[in-house]
């Protein structure tokens, strides 16, 4: 097969590794009219409402591991591309640390406040023990 029949097929390739044996729909599209379907309706679909909705603002690591959770379940039913699935896990990501030094900053603002010292260290154990005896 020449590089330009090559070319012209459908750059999809299943899991196994197979390539679509379908031409290309048009000259800027390196997929077939189905995979392009495809790829357009997994792209174009809002997915606002099932990501983020009754989260809030992600503020707590709670709330972002509702949103992680979401979106897991969304890219388990193919219902958003791997490359965008990792885009917001890596924002995500970015979000978890920034709230985790939201939370050492206002711990260090705190710091002038009293320290309550709690002593709660178990005592050891005063048993009268039998010596063993040297036979």
């Amino acid at each position: 097969m020449s590089r330009t029949n090559v070319l012209a097929r459908c750059q999809h390739r299943t899991p196994a590794g197979r390539q679509c044996r379908f031409r290309t729909s048009g000259a800027p599209s390196r997929l077939c009219k189905r995979h392009n379907t495809i790829e357009t309706q997994r792209h174009s679909t809002d997915l606002t409402a099932t990501l983020t909705d009754g989260l809030g603002q992600f503020k707590s690591p709670a709330a972002i591991n509702g949103f992680l959770s979401r979106l897991l379940l969304l890219l388990a039913q193919d219902r958003i591309s791997c490359r965008r699935a990792a885009v917001l896990a890596y924002i995500t990501n970015q979000l978890l640390h920034t709230v985790s030094a939201m939370e050492q900053a206002a711990a260090a603002k705190s710091k002038n406040a009293p320290v309550r010292v709690t002593w709660d260290i178990p005592r050891p154990a005063h048993e009268l023990r039998d010596e063993p005896q040297c036979p």
